[in-house]
């Protein structure tokens, strides 16, 4: 007798929390499949239901951990571009607790990796501009696409580097002169 659709659904979600949490903590070449599937609570077996290779997973994992990072900006953002700076640009993301930017905490494997994973990397990042732009209220003369990508370096740029230093004060440091430029840019657009 087959699982209930919303049962795979949920095995499968639970695979894609697992393997973005290790993934995004310490990258594709030291997460093995069964550290996700134990990280999981599952079984081996159970992987090659839902993925066919690890390569597979980590391109899905990259756009399961997008749109969940996306959902927690969105709430961010009800008030507008500084709340999801505010919301990205601080410790507790910096240090993986409830959220993991693929954009910022997966960089470096994806620059390792094949071309479709490169290929799903720029799409998430090319998403992740142009809501930045549709969001930002310049006149028609300002370069919304300008703004929106120093926006975006800035942020994804100042998460992957504060994650580098192992100097808990200066990786605070960086997020900070990060968010006062972001919040600058903003300032320049109202």
């Amino acid at each position: 007798m087959p699982w209930p659709t919303t049962q795979r659904a949920q095995t499968r979600q639970r695979i894609l929390d697992s393997s973005a949490r290790l993934f995004a903590l310490y990258g594709y070449d030291a997460v093995s499949i069964d550290m996700v599937m134990k990280e999981a609570e599952l079984t081996r077996g159970a992987f090659y239901h839902h993925f066919t290779s690890k390569a597979d997973l980590y391109e899905r994992t990259l756009h399961s951990a997008a749109i969940q990072g996306g959902q927690l900006l969105e709430k961010a953002g009800a008030e507008g571009l500084e709340g999801i700076v505010r919301e990205y640009l601080q410790m507790d993301h910096r240090s993986g607790e409830y959220m993991h930017c693929p954009l910022a905490f997966m960089i470096n494997d994806c620059a390792r990796q094949d071309g479709f994973i490169q290929e799903s990397y720029t799409q998430i990042f090319s998403s992740f501009v142009a809501r930045l732009e549709e969001a930002l209220t310049a006149s028609p003369t300002d370069n919304k696409r300008e703004q929106a990508l120093r926006m975006a370096t800035t942020m994804i740029g100042g998460v992957a580097l504060a994650r580098a230093v192992n100097d808990e004060l200066l990786a605070e440091q960086i997020l900070l002169a990060c968010q006062g430029q972001c919040l600058e840019l903003l300032a320049t657009d109202a």
